[in-house]
């Protein structure tokens, strides 16, 4: 990533007091109303347990034209246009005694700046990625062919030191060719594993394939295992789904049924870059960068599947009070009440935004979730589960739309 793309890194943390800050000499004691010349204290005091942690750094919002403050709403209302909020940037310098749940976050926050390599902004769907990867979810990508949605899987992929495969659908895919097959092997029938035994498999342009091999991938996205012939056989950790597919050209597609779209936690809309970004773009071509071979380029692991294990029990370990989950109960039950909505959200909807809003506190160094971060993955989480009414839609109603006015609408917990 280049300086006009990297968000500043924040300073680092103060250093911590001395053993001896109660001493006679007063400097360094921090304690509210001491001036330096005050006589020391009659009880020593207690030496710190430890290096107090920095402060968690606050959610950046995308723009056009770079960050906004957090007020704007987590994802904010730049995800129309296909961004999202990017994660926090990592700390200058780890604690002197850091915690697992802060190794774990510096390490997977620093796949942003290494992805950043070989791809010029899309932090939003970069961020979207990460979430998924922590909250066990599959991701949707819609955008136009030449956005880098394959070089981001790929780049997450090396990044993460992450097996990778990637699937063209064709309407000629067979589901065999997905999962695998059983085949005969001097004289016994064997199972040959299919593309989906691998860590991230990349289902490229999955609505040009017909329902019944779409149909291949709801088990394995679901159960995480493939039964053929009666005998399940499971995927490996961490086996994640990331499907694209292209808004503009829908003739020869296969629209994905209902109860496929549910299985993706998000739907991130890949957008265009600015002209500085698309500029940059050129330039790295120039210099001779090949998008096809990410090692060449210069991505290296960052962060490994320890790493990605252990936040993911990190993210489990976060709160959520009872007003946050009244809070999206009422965002689901609001769509579907909603007059312009023929279908709204189910309950495992309403449980995707609630992992999801897990995931994105937990980057963020928060150990519970407030109705910021329930905002922030409202819209991706949502956007694919919801129909509208197709006289409104004939009219240019969107899916974003109604939900920032359901957002709007429903009381936020104080």
């Amino acid at each position: 990533m280049s300086d006009r793309d990297a968000v500043p890194l924040p300073p680092p943390p103060p250093p911590p007091p001395p053993a001896g800050s109660g001493s006679a000499s007063g400097s360094g004691s921090g304690d509210e109303g001491t001036s330096p010349t005050a006589p020391a204290p009659t009880t020593p005091s207690t030496p710190s347990a430890g290096t107090p942690l920095p402060p968690p750094p606050s959610i950046p919002v995308a723009t056009s034209g770079g960050y906004a403050s957090p007020s704007s709403g987590g994802y904010g209302t730049s995800l129309s246009g296909g961004s999202a909020a990017p994660l926090p940037p990592p700390p200058l310098a780890p604690p002197s005694q850091p915690s697992a749940s802060d190794s774990a976050r510096v390490a997977l926050l620093r796949v942003r700046d290494e992805v950043g390599k070989v791809v010029v902004g899309q932090e939003g769907a970069l961020s979207g990625l990460v979430a998924a990867l922590l909250a066990r979810g599959h991701v949707l990508l819609e955008g136009v062919p030449g956005v880098a949605k394959t070089l981001i899987v790929k780049a997450i992929a090396a990044a993460l030191d992450l097996e990778f495969k990637r699937v063209q659908f064709t309407p000629d895919l067979m589901p065999s060719d997905v999962t695998g097959q059983l085949i005969l092997d001097d004289g016994d029938f064997r199972f040959r594993p299919g593309p989906v035994f691998t860590d991230i498999l990349l289902a490229d342009e999955i609505n040009r394939t017909p329902p019944k091999t779409q149909a291949a991938l709801l088990e394995a996205m679901e159960e995480r295992q493939v039964t053929v012939e009666g005998t399940a056989h499971p995927l490996p950790v961490p086996f994640t789904v990331v499907a694209t597919q292209n808004p503009v050209e829908y003739e020869g597609t296969y629209p994905l049924p209902e109860a496929q779209l549910d299985r993706f936690l998000f739907k991130l809309q890949v957008g265009y870059p600015s002209a500085e970004q698309e500029q940059e773009v050129l330039q790295r071509h120039d210099r001779g960068l090949d998008p096809h071979d990410v090692v060449a380029a210069g991505i290296r692991p960052v962060a490994t599947l320890d790493d990605l294990l252990a936040a993911r029990a990190l993210v489990g370990e976060v709160r959520v009070e009872p007003p946050v989950l009244a809070y999206i109960v009422a965002l689901a039950r609001a769509t579907r009440s909603s007059p312009s909505v023929t279908l709204g959200v189910s309950p495992r909807g309403a449980a995707m935004v609630l992992h999801a809003a897990k995931a994105w506190a937990w980057l963020v160094g928060r150990p519970f979730v407030t109705p910021d971060e329930v905002k922030a993955v409202t819209k991706p989480c949502l956007r694919h589960r919801i129909q509208i009414r197709p006289e409104l839609e004939i009219e240019g109603t969107t899916v974003d739309g109604i939900l920032d006015g359901i957002l709007a609408s429903v009381p936020v917990p104080r």
